[in-house]
């Protein structure tokens, strides 16, 4: 199973967009173990949309279609 998550930093109005097979774990480094990478410079996040699929394929192929997307 794979969750496509969307990632919202109030603090600095940035949004990031992801996938992952541990959708836990990988909030957990966004906000608070990674110390590394672009995530950390806008902590804290907050999850504002998560969809979930059966395979890699799918959800790769749903990020790329968040990420092309225009949000205003």
């Amino acid at each position: 199973m794979y969750t496509v998550y969307v990632l919202h930093s109030p603090s600095s109005s940035k949004i990031h967009i992801g996938y992952t097979s541990y959708f836990e774990q990988r909030i957990l480094s966004h906000n608070e173990l990674g110390n590394k990478g672009w995530t950390i410079k806008y902590r804290p996040w907050t999850v504002v949309h998560t969809e979930i699929f059966d395979d890699k394929k799918a959800a790769m192929l749903r990020e790329k279609q968040f990420k092309g997307a225009k949000f205003l």
